[in-house]
This record gives structure tokens, C-alpha cells and sequence, in this order.
């Protein structure tokens, strides 16, 4: 005697064959969770050593006091707060990150020329730590995932349109502004991995 399957659940076991064999093959994409990225130690961020917060901290105040002495008004803010990283795919947080922290570096590089080199330099030296081990999470991902789509290609749209766009002291604010956010906020939830919801 011969089993008959009825046709929804035949349709639906080719289906899940067709998707196993095609993922197995790498045709279809399947984005790497961080913690199982060799190479992408991003859990050592999720809280910074006292000595490298309160740099930050100097450095903050430092700059806030020098936009005092400027004047200065901005249409827009290139890093907005109505964002946030929970609003990503796990594997799309260090893409985000990056473009932001890659912005963070080139405005706060520039402004290490100026009179506040010295208090600068530190939070820089830890900036520039992080954003290396960042990169190593970032082509990986990339390249396993889709391309960036929907909330993650406008922010990193945003960010690209706003470096061009915005004045320089207008990107000094919002860097600056936004600092302790990228901090505590998004480099814990990337480094959080999973577990940022």
C-alpha cells in the first residue's frame, strides 16, 4: 500500500530541502551570530575601564566649552536620537557602529589639530582601538548578509549625506553630543550581541 502525502505538505518538505541544500551550498545567506565570528571580540566593550571614561568625560566638557566661544547653528543633526541600534538585525548593529564611529573619528581627528590635541588625545588612541576590532566584525558580516536594506541603508545613507552636507561645526556638536551614547549606549549593544533587545 502507498502512502500519499497531500499536496500542502509536500509543497512545504520541498521546500525546506530546497532551502537546506541551497544554504548548505551558500547560495542563501545566513548571517553569522557575533559571538560565533572568530576574530570579532567585541564582548570586552561592554563597559570601559574608569580611566578611559573619565578622558572622555575631559574631553566632552572641553569641547562643549569651546561650541560656547563659537557661533554656531545646524539645520539637522547627523546623528539624530530618535535612533537606535535595538532597531537592527544583530548582524547589521556593527555596520551601523562603525560608519558612526568612522564618522566620530574623522570629526573628532580634525579637531585634534586644534588646541585640544592634548586632551584628544587619549580618547582618540581608544576610539581608533575599538574601531579596529570592529572592523574585523564588519566585512564578515557584510559579506554573510544581505546587502543593506530598510532602516540600516537610510541611517547609513543619513550619516554619508550628512558628513557631506552639514557644516564642520555642526558635526563637531553632534559628535560631540552624542559621545557618551556611542559609548555606553551602542558599543554595549553591539558588544551585547544577542542579548540587546
Amino acid at each position: 500500500m502507498r502512502m500519499q502525502l497531500d499536496l500542502p505538505v509536500g509543497c512545504m518538505l520541498v521546500l525546506m530541502l530546497m532551502t537546506m541544500v541551497l544554504t548548505r551550498m551558500g547560495a542563501v545567506p545566513v548571517p553569522t551570530p557575533l559571538s560565533a565570528l572568530p576574530g570579532c571580540p567585541m564582548a570586552q566593550f561592554k563597559s570601559l575601564p574608569p580611566q578611559d571614561m573619565k578622558a572622555f568625560r575631559r574631553a566632552k566638557d572641553a569641547l562643549e566649552e569651546s561650541f560656547l566661544l563659537k557661533n554656531w547653528s545646524c539645520s539637522s543633526h547627523p546623528l539624530p536620537r530618535t535612533r537606535d541600534l535595538r532597531q537592527l538585525q544583530v548582524w547589521e548593529r556593527p555596520v551601523a557602529l562603525e560608519a558612526e564611529l568612522a564618522l566620530t573619528l574623522k570629526v573628532l581627528g580634525a579637531m585634534a589639530n586644534s588646541t585640544l590635541g592634548d586632551i584628544l588625545d587619549q580618547p582618540l588612541h581608544t576610539l581608533r582601538y575599538i574601531h579596529t576590532k570592529l572592523q574585523a566584525c564588519v566585512p564578515a558580516q557584510a559579506t554573510a548578509g544581505p546587502r543593506p536594506r530598510g532602516y540600516l541603508h537610510r541611517w547609513l545613507r543619513h550619516l554619508e549625506e550628512a558628513s557631506k552636507r552639514e557644516s564642520p561645526a555642526c558635526l563637531e556638536a553632534s559628535v560631540t553630543f552624542n559621545l557618551f551614547r556611542l559609548l555606553a549606549r551602542d558599543l554595549n549593544c553591539v558588544a551585547s550581541g544577542d542579548l540587546c533587545v
